[in-house]
């Protein structure tokens, strides 16, 4: 018997797929995704229908953690657009610098914040604060790999990746 593989948005395209045609759907969907953006945590998220749509496409090809993939899909609920001009990572978005500004958007201490967050209903609110931070464009399936195995080595590489990216002071 094959084993289904883990599941990841950036590096399995089949996934990255069904995860980027999930999002664009909400276009048609406009009640759908006001049920998603009124949830306040993943255990609110389990009673919204839409979300099931994709946890169903999901586990036909990979192993899925119910809860993890609520909090995708309601911190997606709140993305306006993908923005996959550059393939960022969701923390290099972070780090660059707000247009005219030499300060990225979102600061340093709110940063360190966020890696900090250890409670996934905290994680959940925090995030959303993040997206909107960013104007509501991020790399979908960078932010989604990252709510969704939300552990220490996330935080390691989101460090790496923010503090290569973030304007140094002078």
């Amino acid at each position: 018997m094959k084993t289904k593989p883990y599941l990841s948005f950036t590096r399995h395209p089949e996934e990255k797929e069904i995860l980027e045609k999930w999002w664009k759907e909400f276009k048609n969907n406009p009640g759908d995704r006001a049920a998603l953006r009124r949830c306040r945590s993943a255990a609110e998220i389990a009673f919204i229908p839409y979300f099931h749509r994709l946890r169903l496409d999901l586990i036909k090809i990979a192993y899925v953690q119910p809860q993890s993939l609520a909090r995708v899909a309601g911190i997606l609920s709140h993305v306006k657009n993908y923005d996959e001009s550059n393939a960022w990572s969701i923390a290099r978005q972070m780090a660059a610098s707000k247009e005219g500004s030499d300060q990225p958007r979102v600061s340093d201490l709110r940063f360190r914040r966020l890696l900090a967050v250890d409670d996934a209903d905290e994680l959940y609110g925090s995030m959303i604060r993040i997206v909107r931070l960013l104007g509501g464009a991020v790399d979908i399936p960078s932010l989604a790999d990252g709510i969704y195995w939300w552990n220490d080595r996330t935080k390691n590489t989101w460090a790496y990746d923010y503090y290569s990216e973030a304007p140094t002071k002078k």
